[in-house]
């Protein structure tokens, strides 16, 4: 039985912008429960309300009304210093944009987010490298980001995203700015990620990205008009191997396997 206490919930979510004299619903009471372990998409037309809804169990924002717990605890209505830590400690965020710095090599970007985090520099380092290692760049470390492709910046973004081992994953639009086969690598990474037990939310307008989620949650209008599980998982790993074999100059990409 799954714990309730442990869950990722909002309630009654609302969220409203005031534009001149007149309110704009972008949320309408979403009420939603992600379990430990959950790899989950959000999808829904633009103007549906997945982007503020993402913004909101961030903690990037407040609601209008409702409630947020994350992992139980609620935090919809917690300081604004408050919900730093919490983003810096307990989320971590992939955008479409890679958002990378560009004179420093793909060690130091993971370490970034370990600065604000109080970690020792040998522990900044021993965490990013390990971050790397398990989106399959270990051999990249001191590469820059103009030196990496896309898939592999991304990657990048993916590990800097782990390195602070949060409870929860968002990742909004993550193959946004990706060819069809690097955004098959992208989400065999994030997979690979799910597999060991991270919660991971991602934002996606397109089905073909949605279907190697474990569950699909449509908005429309600001609320949430489907949620359903994914009924046969497909293998973005297997599938990036058979577009690789159609393409004789494809490069090579292997995600690390989990040891003990």
């Amino acid at each position: 039985m799954r714990k309730e206490r442990e869950c990722d919930s909002t309630r009654r979510l609302v969220k409203t912008y005031i534009l001149g004299e007149t309110s704009v619903y972008a949320l309408r009471g979403v009420s939603l429960k992600v379990y430990p372990g959950e790899f989950v998409a959000i999808m829904g037309p633009s103007g549906s309300g997945k982007s503020s809804f993402m913004n909101l169990i961030g903690c990037l924002d407040h609601p209008t009304s409702g409630d947020y717990f994350l992992a139980g605890m609620p935090v919809s209505r917690l300081r604004p210093d408050d919900l730093a830590d919490i983003r810096n400690r307990r989320i971590g965020f992939v955008f479409q944009s890679f958002n990378l710095l560009v004179r420093d090599t793909a060690l130091t970007n993971v370490m970034l987010p370990m600065i604000y985090a109080g970690f020792s520099g040998k522990e900044q380092e021993r965490r990013a490298r390990r971050a790397l290692q398990l989106v399959g760049l270990g051999d990249r470390i001191s590469h820059l980001p103009t030196q990496l492709s896309g898939g592999e910046q991304q990657r990048v973004a993916i590990a800097r995203a782990l390195v602070n081992s949060p409870s929860l994953l968002l990742a909004d639009e993550p193959t946004g700015n990706l060819d069809s086969r690097t955004s098959l690598e992208i989400m065999a990474a994030l997979q690979s990620l799910n597999a060991r037990g991270i919660t991971i939310i991602i934002v996606t307008h397109n089905p073909e990205i949605a279907a190697y989620t474990r569950r699909q949650v449509v908005m429309r209008d600001g609320r949430v008009v489907s949620d359903e599980p994914v009924a046969a998982l497909r293998s973005a790993q297997a599938d990036w191997s058979a577009a690789v074999k159609s393409n004789s100059t494809a490069g090579g990409m292997q995600i690390q396997e989990e040891t003990q």
